[in-house]
Order: structure tokens, then C-alpha cells, then sequence
């Protein structure tokens, strides 16, 4: 494949097949769901692990969860209101849309937007399954998203901005269709600091595959750029480089000398920002 978004859609394109076939991962492959192909697919994955507590998972389809690529539980943090308008960018097999829906209720409404055809139609079939009404899964790309200005309330997403090659983008289209006052809430993965670039790059296909993630100061920034107000990233899961470490050897790294480096530098986080009430779409006034 030429360019990352082919990339992207084919790894999840494949993910959300092994699913809806149920033929599983490779055997040493500890991870349900996203291991990589390769010296990957040897490491386990305290990344997509134990997001969503039971009670979440209970009244889902087993495929929902099943599906689930990110690295963080946005719907847990977000504080969706009954009858509020959702949003998730990249929203695979439609686990965060399904929990979105019933924050919000039936007076409510909940969209995903994917990019995938395989991801939509699992989503989709999850949808039917768990019987509920107040979900539009949409096709298209988070770059340019199919939806008017001002329309949602909130908008979530679970580890897919940090996927995309044109974050800027994608900022600005999630300000444009926010209302005045609407909220940013995502969970992302985010490096703190500074690392080399060959261990980054390392990091990165541990993390995910084919993750592109953004320095923690430098999302800060792309927000405010974008337009966005009180900005917040806080951490929910700092990894490890002995969680990493199977993997950065067979890569070819030598941990221990970089550990210092890259310890606590790549989590996963929860990333909050505003449109600010004054603004008028497709740009802020002054």
C-alpha cells in the first residue's frame, strides 16, 4: 500500500473480518483483537486491554467488543447528556457509538463515521443486534467529515486522530461541525517529551502498528490552531517499555539502553477541548 490511509483501512478492514468470521488471531497472539502481523503479533497488548468494565460490555453484542482497536473508554470520560448529538471519528466496530447511544438516550442521537466497508457493516450488524435505534453509522473519512456545520454536541474518538497523516485537518472539520460550545473529548495516544526517532518509530509499531502519535505539547498546539478552547490531555495509561520489550528487541533495539529515554513517554490519554460559545462555523469569529 502506497500511504497510511490505505494502511489504516487495510489493517482494520482485516481486523473487523477476523471478527464477523470469528477466525481468530495467531496463536501467540495474547491480544483479541490487534496484533500485528509479525514480530508484533508476539507481544502481548496492555494497550486495547480491559477498557470497558462489565456492566458496559453486558448489554452489547460480543462482536462490539470484540472489535474494539483503541486505547482508551472515551464514553466513560465524556459526560454525555440525554438527548446530546455524538460523533465518533473512526468508529469500527461501533462499540463507543453503542455506549454513546444510550448515554444519550433516545432523545439523543449517536453517528460513526468510518472509512471502512467491513468495519461499517460489522458496526452495523452490532447495531441490529443490540436493538438499538438512535445510531447512523456513516461512510467517509475524518478528514472531511459528512455532516453539516454546528450539528453535534459532542465528538469522541478511540486512538484513530493519532492514525491520520493530516491531523490539522481533521481538527478543523471536528470545529466546524461542533455547535458553539460543543466538546472535543477523545482518547488518543500522545508521546510526552522527546524521543529518538528510531526508537519512536519502534514505539509507534508497538503501539499501533501504524500509529502516528503526537507529541503532547504539539496536540496542545494543533488544537489552539484549530480553533479550540480550554484544552486539557490527561493521562490514563502510561506504558511501559518492559511491556515493550519482546517486541523492541525483535525490531532490533536495544532496550535497556534506551529504557531512560522512553520510559513514560507514550500513553494513552484523554484529550478534552471546546468550541468556544462565540464561534460561528466554519471558522471562529474574532
Amino acid at each position: 500500500m502506497s500511504n497510511i490511509k490505505d494502511i489504516v483501512q487495510e489493517k482494520y478492514g482485516e481486523a473487523a473480518r477476523r471478527v464477523s468470521t470469528g477466525s481468530g488471531l495467531p496463536a501467540d497472539c495474547c491480544s483479541k483483537t490487534s496484533c500485528c502481523e509479525g514480530a508484533a503479533s508476539s507481544s502481548c497488548d496492555p494497550i486495547t486491554s480491559d477498557l470497558y468494565d462489565e456492566a458496559q460490555k453486558s448489554g452489547l453484542p460480543e462482536k462490539a467488543v470484540l472489535a474494539s482497536l483503541g486505547c482508551g473508554n472515551p464514553t466513560a470520560l465524556a459526560e454525555l447528556k440525554p438527548g446530546e448529538t455524538v460523533l465518533d471519528l473512526g468508529s469500527g466496530g461501533g462499540i463507543d457509538v453503542l455506549l454513546s447511544a444510550k448515554r444519550v438516550g433516545p432523545t439523543g442521537k449517536a453517528y460513526g463515521l468510518d472509512m471502512t466497508d467491513d468495519m461499517l457493516a460489522l458496526a452495523r450488524d452490532n447495531q441490529r443486534k443490540g436493538g438499538i435505534d438512535n445510531v447512523e453509522f456513516l461512510k467517509g473519512e475524518i478528514e472531511n467529515i459528512p455532516l453539516p456545520d454546528n450539528s453535534v454536541d459532542v465528538i469522541i474518538s478511540n486512538c484513530v486522530i493519532n492514525l491520520s497523516a493530516d491531523k490539522d485537518k481533521v481538527l478543523r472539520e471536528a470545529l466546524r461541525v461542533l455547535k458553539p460550545g460543543g466538546r472535543f473529548a477523545v482518547s488518543d495516544v500522545v508521546v510526552r517529551g522527546e524521543v529518538p526517532p528510531e526508537v519512536r518509530k519502534s514505539m509507534e509499531l508497538w503501539v499501533g502498528c501504524v500509529a502516528g502519535a503526537l507529541e503532547e505539547m504539539d496536540y496542545i498546539k494543533k488544537l489552539a490552531k484549530a480553533g479550540f478552547d480550554a484544552i486539557d490531555v490527561e493521562p490514563t495509561r502510561i506504558y511501559s517499555i518492559e511491556d515493550a520489550r519482546q517486541f523492541l528487541t525483535g525490531e532490533g533495539v536495544d532496550v535497556d539502553a534506551v529504557a531512560p529515554q522512553v520510559e513514560g513517554k507514550f500513553m494513552s490519554a484523554f484529550v478534552r477541548a471546546k468550541k468556544p460559545a462565540a464561534c460561528c462555523a466554519p471558522v471562529c469569529c474574532s
